[in-house]
């Protein structure tokens, strides 16, 4: 396995919409391991193909304390969508920046595992938010595209958070 070159904002492959995957190869399966290795060596809880420069539809998702194995995604499609949650969010291929953005709370989508076989991942709050801000990368989009307010550093953000919970603990 070896990590791979994490592509930043205003890098070509970032706004192309991806290609299906069409079989399982061993070459498939080393960029699969390398993509699960290079999101949880930069600390990510996704990671989309197109974001290591290749333009498949692929993501691996990890939002697990556990340690359970990652989701592995390949052809996603957002099926269903329910509710909203407006909060924090991040991108490995927008190093240190963060905004504030609103998903939805519930999100369904069906896919293919490393076997080829289909799947359903389904779920709510930060593993919903990861499904539809992966999804998002394989048809050229970043989550900044949707980022209510200015793009802050992570620095302004956590100021902006404090200054939240101040006016809030003024208010009771």
């Amino acid at each position: 396995m070896a990590l791979r070159e994490i592509r930043e904002m205003g890098e070509a492959c970032l706004s192309k919409n991806c290609k299906e995957v069409k079989e399982m190869t061993d070459r498939l399966r080393i960029l699969i391991e390398d993509m699960i290795e290079t999101m949880h060596a930069a600390e990510g809880v996704g990671l989309a193909a197109p974001q290591v420069g290749i333009l498949r539809r692929l993501v691996v998702i990890d939002v697990s304390e556990e340690g359970d194995s990652p989701i592995i995604m390949i052809n996603p499609v957002l099926e269903e969508t329910r509710g909203e949650q407006t909060g924090p969010e991040g991108c490995l291929s927008v190093p240190g920046k963060t905004g504030i953005v609103t998903r939805p709370e519930y999100a369904k989508a069906s896919a293919l595992d490393i076997n080829m076989k289909p799947i359903i991942v389904e779920g709510e709050g930060l593993l919903a938010r990861a499904i539809c801000h992966e999804l998002d990368h394989l048809d050229g989009h970043l989550y900044t595209e949707l980022v209510e307010g200015p793009l802050m550093t992570n620095e302004e953000f956590a100021q902006y958070m404090n200054d939240l919970e101040a006016e809030e603990d003024e208010e009771e």
